[in-house]
């Protein structure tokens, strides 16, 4: 039995897509504990790019089953979207099931999510894709949300639309937005829902099942532990826990069961949207990393912010979700940068800390103190083995590994699934 976590270890965007396809080949179930369609993985092979948003990313494995799980939200548009494009990819041969318990995200919950990003004020803003995942969130913790179980029973969709659109009508109408109109959307997700409905069972059951079956399991979050709604810098978080600690809640499974939880981490820091970054920096350095890394939101197509990498980030992620071990992606994108900069503390009001602080204010104030390493202008992309890197660059992740507390188990030299370098069987 193997219950294998993926988390991100900052803000979102570390490439857990590509670790989790990775491992997926050894794992029998996959699956999406968090989160909407509010992220993105991408997932590259065989010279093909596809862009997952809800769908796990197991959905390559032919023998895996792929589940999206109860804590996370779900836009039946979206995922009918996803899955047409999977199909049109030759990708036809997958299983999928999706909890009777996820929340379901409407069009009034994206429009209430632009609302309420557009009455703060500039400074205030925070970052949001605006794909209604906050408020879908606010309903389920309301105790008035529409689950996936509610959404593909038509009387009581029907129920419960009702009360939704006459409630939400009344904001919008105090902020002079249209108003939505309860049939047309009944008419329109009913569709969504007779399609979806082959796909839905208690996949808290079935994970359960494959546990006392010793099957493997892999989990896999969306975003980074930073933008986590309790342990993340809040208020510039999403709506959920991206940790490892939220999968026993957000699937249904016994916190036993996790044997591993693999943090993923750029060789670098990158974040989307607002909030403090406190290694951030905006040089020709920075543009380099970000051309050459790609780095625009697989989402939003937002630029994505550079930093420095950050050990204090990675160890607050150690703490709040129990990382065994670490996979370093995009290794192959700081070649050719002369010296490269690790921040291991920072200091805060002439003080020297190892922590996030709670406070936004504190934590906007806080200067990052680096310590600085040669770089490598060596070609990584066909490595294979760690030995085979440059100096510098072994010299790197074992300074990572070392600072952070963790051993390195995985590093990514490129884009392709082939471009990874396993130092340690963690689905064995």
């Amino acid at each position: 039995m193997k219950g294998v976590v993926v988390v991100g270890t900052q803000w979102g965007d570390e490439g857990k897509g590509k670790v989790t396809d990775f491992l997926a080949e050894q794992a029998d179930v996959v699956v999406r504990f968090q989160g909407g369609n509010n992220a993105g993985h991408t997932i590259v092979f065989d010279g093909e790019k596809y862009a997952l948003h809800l769908i796990p990313s197991g959905i390559f494995r032919e023998d895996a089953i792929n589940i999206l799980a109860n804590g996370m939200v779900i836009n039946p548009k979206a995922a009918l979207e996803e899955l047409k494009m999977l199909q049109q990819g030759g990708i036809t041969n997958f299983q999928l099931a999706i909890s009777d318990r996820a929340h379901v995200v409407m069009p009034y919950h994206i429009e209430m999510d632009a609302l309420l990003e557009d009455i703060k004020s500039p400074e205030k803003k925070v970052g949001t894709t605006k794909k209604g995942i906050g408020p879908t969130y606010t309903d389920k913790y309301s105790r008035m949300g529409i689950r996936v179980c509610d959404f593909v029973n038509k009387t009581v969709f029907y129920d419960k639309l009702k009360d939704h659109v006459a409630f939400y009508n009344t904001v919008f109408q105090a902020f002079g937005k249209e108003s939505f109109d309860v049939q047309k959307i009944y008419e329109e997700y009913c569709d969504y829902a007779e399609a979806l409905k082959p796909y839905v069972t208690d996949t808290g059951l079935l994970l359960n099942k494959a546990f006392e079956d010793n099957k493997k399991v892999l989990f896999e979050g969306a975003q980074g532990a930073l933008l986590c709604i309790d342990h993340g810098t809040y208020p510039y978080v999403t709506s959920s826990s991206p940790t490892a600690a939220s999968v026993p809640l957000n699937t249904g499974v016994s916190p036993q069961y996790i044997t591993d939880v693999i943090g993923v981490t750029k060789a670098y820091s990158t974040r989307v949207g607002s909030g403090y970054f406190a290694t951030e920096f905006d040089d020709d350095i920075a543009h380099q990393i970000r051309e050459v890394g790609h780095e625009y939101g697989t989402t939003t197509g937002r630029p994505r912010r550079i930093g420095w990498l950050d050990t204090v980030v990675l160890r607050h992620t150690k703490r709040v979700s129990g990382l065994t071990g670490l996979s370093v992606m995009l290794l192959d994108v700081l070649t050719g940068i002369d010296t490269l900069h690790i921040c291991t503390e920072y200091e805060l009001d002439g003080q020297h800390i190892d922590y996030i602080p709670a406070s936004i204010d504190d934590f906007s104030r806080c200067k990052p103190i680096y310590i600085s390493v040669s770089g490598w202008k060596e070609d990584i992309t066909k490595t294979t083995l760690f030995s085979d890197l440059p100096d510098n660059a072994q010299h790197y992740l074992n300074v990572i590994s070392e600072l952070v507390g963790v051993p390195i188990v995985m590093f990514s030299v490129g884009p392709d699934r082939t471009q990874t370098v396993v130092l340690e069987d963690i689905m064995k």
